[in-house]
């Protein structure tokens, strides 16, 4: 069984919305990092880093970091169809939006809000009138909410400065995976 460290409202909610899409069997450790439990030295001892997610994989081993820890997943379950196996430029575009969300679109945070300004700009811009990142649902729109759904509240923009963003953010949050996992996560908050 998988084990996911998490800490609620963090980048961890990725990994877990994964795994509940997957019907993935899997037991949760919280860590809530407001009360520092990602800075101990057993949580050091499983993630030198102190940051979540990681998750231990049934073969014993420690994946960290969003996009692999999703990657593994969708990868694991096929069946769920998260990862577009086959379809080399399709994956090719997981992987783009992969690491757009986490150094770009994440990144930009600690830039300052003119930046995530930005990043959301062309979030916006790149999604344009599909439904989903690569006009199918995968991980790539698991980690593109993740990083949205918690930054967007900082953001002043008014509703319809990133209506492509906007509407995905509609999209997941009425799929039952994600509605579950921020069911769960709140009851840690």
């Amino acid at each position: 069984m998988l084990k996911l460290y998490f800490s609620p409202s963090s980048s961890s909610l990725a990994t877990h919305i994964a795994l509940i899409e997957c019907g993935a069997p899997h037991e949760l450790d919280a860590r809530p990092m407001s009360k520092q439990q990602t800075r101990t030295p057993e949580y050091l001892a499983i993630n030198p880093d102190g940051k979540v997610p990681a998750l231990l994989t049934e073969g014993g081993r420690i994946l960290t970091e969003v996009a692999a820890t999703l990657y593994y997943i969708a990868r694991k379950y096929p069946a769920a169809g998260l990862w577009p196996e086959g379809d080399l430029e399709a994956e090719a575009q997981v992987i783009s939006w992969m690491s757009f969300v986490a150094s770009t679109m994440h990144g930009s945070r600690a830039k300052g809000p003119e930046h995530v300004a930005t990043a959301f700009k062309v979030a916006n811009q790149r999604l344009g009138d599909r439904q989903w990142a690569i006009g199918r649902y995968s991980i790539a729109d698991i980690h593109l909410f993740r990083v949205y759904w918690r930054f967007r509240p900082g953001m002043d923009a008014p509703l319809g400065t990133y209506p492509a963003l906007e509407a995905h953010h509609e999209r997941m949050l009425a799929r039952p995976a994600v509605k579950k996992a921020l069911e769960i996560e709140k009851a840690y908050e």
